[in-house]
């Protein structure tokens, strides 16, 4: 089992920046791939970046060069830098993780951007 929590969502004008960090307890070791996915009303949940054990990153092209994801093997924990914030980034973002076939959720943060 694994264990994740979310940290670092708010209020902010658009421009701005902000960092959100999961924090992961548990069978760690066994995850081959962290994210992030955000989720508006009404709307499917969408992927906003991930990253691999090897190293691998991809982003949501609505993202790429406005945010950058990084994981903290010593902490156990997987962060996301988002900077250039716009209205358009307003959702709930959560994390995500993958042990094998088995998917990790946690409750998710409001990130909101102010016009």
């Amino acid at each position: 089992q694994v264990q994740l929590v979310e940290s670092g969502g708010g209020l902010v004008q658009a421009g701005g920046s902000l960092r959100l960090s999961c924090a992961a307890s548990g069978n760690i070791f066994s995850l081959n791939v962290m994210a992030w996915y955000r989720q508006v009303p009404g709307k499917q949940r969408e992927l906003v970046a991930e990253t691999y054990s090897r190293g691998t990153t991809n982003y949501a092209d609505s993202v790429k060069g406005r945010f950058t994801i990084s994981r903290d093997r010593a902490k156990s924990t997987v962060n996301l830098q988002m900077n250039g914030l716009i209205p358009e980034d307003t959702a709930v973002y959560y994390c995500h993780a993958k042990s094998g076939y088995t998917n990790y959720w946690g409750q998710g943060t409001q990130v909101t951007v102010s016009s």
